[in-house]
């Protein structure tokens, strides 16, 4: 077989690896979204799918650093979670819309390794942790509207994304579109 058949075969095979989230690994309640480089996906949410999670120290400890206890009020509703995985050499940015401009949503996402498939209060440890939440008061030169997104990013290797879509304790019933562009 030539170099280039084999080179070919190979790249087939990796790409079909990659296309396959693992669906399978995921408990019922996690939404697989199918991300693609190049392109923008949009899924509808719901909070009456998610649950609260009383414990939230993972998310403030020194191995995940995804938000600070201070912030906690703002994650204290029902969680709802959507995985993808971001192939290397990507920029992928996750915006969360409520449906209802005036619903106070927060979102998160962070990265493990793609044989991984931790979601929280058991999140050990993750490659890294993005939050935003509504601010607790204005930035000089910046406005913040009902939208909230996150960016992370792959340098070499690709990764798991787990989002946690959540909000405030009040956030328990409402919608919302996640949109998930790769770069």
């Amino acid at each position: 077989m030539s170099p280039l058949k084999i080179a070919a075969i190979l790249w087939v095979l990796t790409a079909s690896l990659f296309a396959a989230t693992a669906s399978a690994d995921w408990p019922a309640n996690v939404k697989v979204v199918e991300a693609a480089k190049g392109k923008t996906v949009k899924v509808k949410g719901s909070f009456e799918a998610g649950t609260a999670i009383e414990d939230l120290s993972w998310a403030w400890s020194s191995s995940n650093a995804c938000f600070p206890g201070t912030q906690a009020a703002k994650f204290s509703g029902h969680h709802v979670f959507f995985v993808t995985r971001i192939p290397p050499r990507s920029i992928m940015t996750i915006t969360v819309i409520p449906d209802d401009e005036k619903q106070d949503v927060s979102i998160y996402a962070y990265m493990i390794g793609t044989t991984y498939f931790y979601l929280p209060p058991a999140l050990p440890s993750s490659v890294t942790c993005e939050a935003n939440h509504k601010w607790d008061r204005p930035w000089a030169g910046k406005t913040q509207d009902h939208t909230r997104s996150v960016e992370v990013n792959a340098i070499g290797n690709p990764y798991n994304v787990v989002i946690g879509v959540s909000g405030p304790g009040s956030a328990v019933n409402g919608s919302f579109t996640l949109e998930v562009t790769v770069k």
